[in-house]
């Protein structure tokens, strides 16, 4: 067994069947769903956040007097598991998030260095021409994100923020995709398979195109030398 792949199942499981239990359906993961969990894993962000900012999110949506919208996804969570993360963060070195701050607890000013430093990291990567264009689009987002935060109100709609990274993480996979040579894209499928064929028999075929297709994104970003966008990375 190859511990990477077997950290990743059991995470990717664990996250999945906590959603689908406090969702209260069967209601299958998206891949905007899968691509969260691998980038929350991939960041270091624990198990036992994610599991908290789930429960979190479907106990204050259950409490709700109003439920015209359902959780039906990942996003509603990000808030949440971002703030669980910190809490563990801090508790492991004696301290203690304000429970009743009205900021969540990524400040405005750390999110928009976060954006900055990426937006000139996208502009010094050095690839493919087209990929280059896409970076530099991703960039000028990334510059406009950070310049709009000061006017956000206090408590930021992090999910939105978030769901906004995601696309362009999706425009950048894209571009990648288009230019990687067929060899390239069949090296990275092999590899792909090779990694995950002990699991093939405890999960059902989307979990498994939906870690192929992980698995490929990230090695492409790794291999561009693209950073990862998501607020999970900060």
């Amino acid at each position: 067994m190859i511990p990477a792949v077997e950290n990743y199942f059991n995470y990717f499981t664990e996250v999945e069947e906590r959603f689908q239990r406090r969702r209260g359906t069967g209601l299958l993961l998206s891949t905007l769903d899968w691509a969260r969990i691998e980038t929350g894993k991939d960041a270091g962000i624990p198990l036992e956040a994610v599991l908290r900012g789930i429960e979190t999110t479907v106990d204050h949506y259950e409490r709700r007097p109003s439920k015209t919208k359902k959780v039906n996804g990942l996003a509603w969570c990000a808030q949440e598991v971002l703030a669980a993360a910190e809490d563990m963060k801090e508790a492991a070195v004696g301290t203690q998030r304000n429970q009743s701050a009205e900021t969540p607890g990524l400040e405005k000013e750390e999110i928009a260095r976060f954006c900055l430093a990426n937006a000139e990291k996208l502009r010094l990567t050095q690839v493919h021409p087209q990929v280059m264009l896409v970076l530099e689009e991703c960039a000028v987002t990334l510059t406009e994100l950070a310049a709009n935060l000061s006017n956000e109100p206090e408590r930021m709609r992090l999910e939105d923020l978030e769901r906004r990274l995601s696309v362009l993480e999706e425009k950048l996979l894209a571009a990648l995709t288009m230019t990687a040579t067929e060899d390239e894209l069949f090296d990275l499928r092999t590899e792909a398979d090779r990694e995950i064929a002990p699991y093939r028999s405890k999960m059902p075929g989307v979990q498994i195109a939906q870690l192929q297709k992980q698995f490929i994104h990230k090695r492409l970003f790794e291999k561009a030398r693209i950073p990862r966008l998501s607020l999970f990375y900060l």
